[in-house]
């Protein structure tokens, strides 16, 4: 396994490839850099970068030790050595293909820097008032002036309804929040009543040019979160501390266990024992088999994200990309960002509000110490929910679907059209990696790409798994986030 390993890794990296902003920038503006030694406008020491650069395309396990560090650096680097892991299920991580994200000073990047920019003016604004809130409103209008396509379908534009959110058709039914973060989830003996301490209002982080480079130095962070009462998460600040603090596979094994709860009906029409009168599943084709396959997929799901993170693209955060405005903007350095960011109302605003250019972050930390693409979150999300999608009943309709009020403080009864199963898993997907760059550590290419990646796992684990039971059964179906109806037997995977 390990020379196949290896075979796959030569193989396929000449296929994984960048998109050229690494070589295209002396000054590797667009670069991923954190922690390393960096100048007083935040750009990376030349010889620095080309050592920490070596010493990952090395792979040897001892250099890492030696990687260059600033010397106000606190926070470590993490966990660049799981690019060269390997499993025995699912796909190597170098055979998961991925197109390059849009360049640094590319229209696209500067649609999705504007995006959050808007985030994070609007962190805090409840779901259940987009449809009359004023800064919504701005936002849906200056991204639609944006040519590049932002979460729209084919020429429709971005509306309150729409703002946000991701194009996968479950993640745009319902409400914004999906179901399986919302409902009480069955654990066991107890009941986890999904309440979160709310983050609260107005925290912006980040936003000052010596926090912004201490920042990038990898200094400690000298501010917190402040927390008010757990209530139901509301708005995209709950998502985005939601996310600061889960587990990889959290959110995805409460939808398992919520999801069994409705009965064998909520089971995949294909599970063996669905309809049997003498068995029913466990090991195989149960609970314990769904609860160990999401934790599997969610690992493998990020080994694939850190491969092409650390070896491939090394994209530098938005974050940093908000200093390189910020510095622009003020005539420092001109860093050749796209022109539809620098006159981006969104922009305009977050300067007014916080007297600089920089992104505003929910975190006082700022984004991770690992580059930006692909979005583990979003490979995490993509890989578990295609194999929730593969486990259960897509078209099952949730008979106590919710939708939490503006306060957070209640869950309302949803009146509108059925919640289904694997619209829900799909809309769970979205939410767990959108709140990443509604947090702004990510981009919206990030979060997209992630998905995709972690669905390309999934159906390779589940496609090594289809070949390993002794019960006579029709394979995993599943819909992709694409909207293609798959199957999935014998190993082989089929339209």
């Amino acid at each position: 396994r390990e020379s196949a390993a290896q075979a796959h890794y030569v193989r396929d990296l000449a296929n994984n490839v960048s998109n050229g902003d690494e070589r295209r920038y002396a000054d590797k503006r667009a670069s991923f850099s954190k922690t390393l030694p960096h100048d007083d406008l935040g750009e990376v020491h030349r010889a620095d970068f080309a050592r920490f650069v070596a010493i990952v395309e090395r792979g040897d396990a001892d250099a890492f030790e030696t990687m260059p560090r600033d010397a106000l650096a606190v926070e470590r680097l993490n966990d660049p050595q799981a690019m060269y892991a390997y499993d025995f299920v699912g796909s190597d991580s170098a055979a998961i293909p991925m197109v390059p994200p849009p360049a640094f000073a590319s229209a696209q990047t500067a649609t999705e820097m504007a995006e959050l920019y808007w985030h994070a003016l609007t962190r805090d604004v409840p779901f259940a008032s987009y449809s009359t809130n004023a800064t919504v409103a701005a936002a849906a209008a200056d991204l639609n002036a944006f040519s590049p396509a932002l979460g729209r379908t084919g020429a429709n534009a971005i509306t309150p309804a729409t703002l946000f959110r991701c194009a996968f058709a479950g993640a745009r039914k319902g409400p914004f929040v999906s179901q399986f973060l919302w409902l009480d989830v069955p654990y066991g003996a107890m009941t986890v009543v999904q309440r979160y301490p709310a983050p609260a209002p107005g925290q912006n982080f980040v936003t000052g040019a010596a926090e912004w480079l201490a920042c990038q130095r990898g200094a400690a962070a000298t501010k917190k979160v402040g927390y008010g009462p757990a209530r139901r998460l509301a708005s995209n600040a709950d998502l985005a501390a939601y996310v600061h603090k889960d587990f990889s596979f959290q959110a995805f094994m409460h939808a398992a266990l919520i999801a069994v709860g409705y009965g064998p009906e909520a089971l995949s029409r294909t599970n063996p024992y669905r309809d049997s009168k003498t068995q029913f599943g466990d090991i195989t084709f149960g609970n314990k088999m769904f609860l160990t396959t999401i934790a599997q997929a969610a690992l493998i799901g990020q080994k694939t994200s850190y491969y092409h993170k650390w070896l491939i693209h090394r994209r530098g955060r938005p974050e940093a990309t908000g200093g390189r405005l910020h510095y622009q903007l003020s005539g420092r350095k001109d860093y050749g960002l796209h022109a539809d960011l620098v006159r981006c109302d969104g922009v305009a605003r977050n300067t007014s509000l916080h007297g600089t250019a920089l992104l505003p972050i929910a975190y006082p930390e700022g984004s991770p110490t690992h580059p930006a693409y692909p979005a583990a979150h979003a490979c995490t999300a993509g890989a578990c929910a295609t194999v929730l999608k593969a486990f259960f009943n897509e078209a099952f309709a949730m008979p106590n679907a919710v939708v939490a009020d503006a306060t957070g403080e209640t869950l309302l009864p949803w009146t509108g059209e059925a919640m289904t199963l694997g619209g829900e898993f799909e809309k769970l997907a979205a939410n767990i990696a959108f709140a990443r760059h509604a947090a702004g550590v990510h981009y919206r290419s990030d979060s997209v790409a992630g998905l995709l990646a972690g669905e390309a796992q999934g159906i390779a684990l589940l496609s090594d798994y289809s070949r390993a039971f002794n019960e006579r059964y029709d394979g995993f179906e599943l819909t992709t986030f694409a909207g293609k109806r798959v199957r999935i037997r014998n190993g082989t995977v089929t339209a």
